[in-house]
């Protein structure tokens, strides 16, 4: 099952497709959950409930509708960085021991097809490809042997990094989030549609065509049901809480001469099985 939140005719939506095309209703209809975080975090039955009230809803055209965040304000957004040891190598860094965790914010979230935004006191605007877990159980202390018990589905996600800021100090959190640099979709695969762990899939970043990033999301440091463990140790998860699992090699900071994304340039981000998050930049005003 894939899920959907869009934008039409100033009116949000959200939408399911169980593999014969999207099916929609619209947020403020008396029922329906507000996000795609909403849905994971509702009870069996309600999530039952939801998704058969979706999927009599009207047929939708994707491609006409604008594309918003799944998530419009998830909990927590927790990322991982150094991830993959290549990764690890173009920052100069050894591969940690463990996770190097940082937060997002909602403000700085944008939907498939909506501009990444280039601030005007930065010209090293990177882009980042990583895979996205949307949390459908919360829970303290969780055994990574029953962690992906916990995961409600994938996503995919362009960690646009303004490497300037991010690396003035030694933790990341301003670059990590400037308004309009973190692309988030298209939409959500549900985990039972997905090898454990989203393990295994091919992940591709393209800047204008051009293949910047590929790799396995098998070759992560630190898997999801391991994250997921490693993090609950230190606080409360709650479901629709949205963890980013880090980025391969391939990244502009990395390359010589660096390569920074710019006004009308194109980033894909292909996560096989999951779906492409494209976006244009567009410098801000």
């Amino acid at each position: 099952m894939r899920f959907m939140r869009f934008e039409q005719d100033g009116r949000i939506g959200l939408a399911a497709n169980h593999g014969d095309g999207w099916r929609a209703r619209f947020v403020d209809e008396a029922g329906m959950p507000a996000d795609v975080s909403a849905i994971a975090a509702s009870t069996a039955d309600a999530r039952s409930a939801y998704t058969q009230h979706l999927l009599g809803g009207f047929a939708l055209d994707a491609d006409a509708v604008t594309r918003l965040p799944p998530s419009a304000h998830p909990g927590k957004i927790i990322c991982l960085g150094l991830n993959y040891r290549d990764h690890a190598r173009e920052f100069d860094s050894p591969p940690p021991s463990y996770p190097t965790l940082f937060a997002r914010f909602a403000s700085s979230l944008i939907g498939d097809g909506q501009p990444l935004m280039r601030p005007r006191v930065s010209t090293q605007f990177d882009y980042e490809g990583e895979l996205v877990v949307i949390l459908g159980r919360g829970g303290r202390h969780i055994a990574q042997e029953q962690a992906l018990d916990h995961v409600f589905g994938y996503s995919v996600f362009n960690d646009g990094s303004l490497r300037d800021f991010q690396l003035r100090t030694p933790q990341w959190t301003v670059g990590k989030n400037f308004d309009g640099t973190g692309a988030f979709g298209p939409w959500v695969v549900t985990a039972d549609e997905l090898p454990p762990g989203a393990g295994g899939l091919m992940l591709e970043t393209r800047l204008n065509g051009q293949v910047m990033q590929q790799a396995s999301t098998t070759d992560m440091i630190f898997g999801v049901a391991q994250t997921i463990s490693i993090i609950s140790i230190a606080m409360t998860l709650d479901a629709g809480d949205v963890i980013v699992m880090g980025t391969p090699s391939g990244v502009g900071y990395g390359r010589k001469p660096p390569v920074y994304m710019k006004a009308g340039d194109v980033c894909e981000v292909s996560i096989e099985r999951i779906g492409t998050l494209r976006n244009v930049v567009a410098d801000e005003a």
